[in-house]
């Protein structure tokens, strides 16, 4: 059974990084797996960040590109999401996901994922 647990989270400043792991346990190689980041504020829907595809390519929000990027280390089981010029509003409780590595209709969609972590918490002050 595939587990994820996130890490990397914290209080930051505007303009600040932040790099989130993803690290995926379980008798499932990462390579096929298509880990996803999703985001939830308070009282709001969970959105989509990115996901790393099971055959390497990334997928970027349109709302996060040019800021946020989707790497994997194989070797190390973990997905990265390297947040940079953070800004308020990408304050929320950051998650991972995982479903397995085969084509997907659209996997900016939270129910193509069947495995969740507990997420980290994010907050960004003005």
């Amino acid at each position: 059974q595939v587990q994820l647990e996130e890490s990397g989270g914290g209080l930051v400043q505007a303009g600040a990084s932040l790099r989130l792991a993803c690290v995926v346990s379980g008798p499932t190689l990462l390579t096929s797996l298509t880990v996803g980041w999703f985001r939830q504020a308070p009282g709001q829907e969970r959105t989509f960040v990115g996901a790393m595809r099971w055959y390497g390519t990334p997928l970027h929000a349109d709302s996060v590109k040019g800021r946020f990027t989707i790497s994997r280390i194989n070797a190390a089981n973990t997905v990265y999401l390297q947040m940079n010029n953070l800004l308020p509003e990408d304050t929320a409780l950051y998650l991972c996901a995982a479903r397995p590595g085969t084509p997907a209709s659209d996997i900016s969609t939270t129910w193509q994922y069947d495995t969740w972590g507990r997420g980290t918490q994010v907050t960004v002050s003005s």
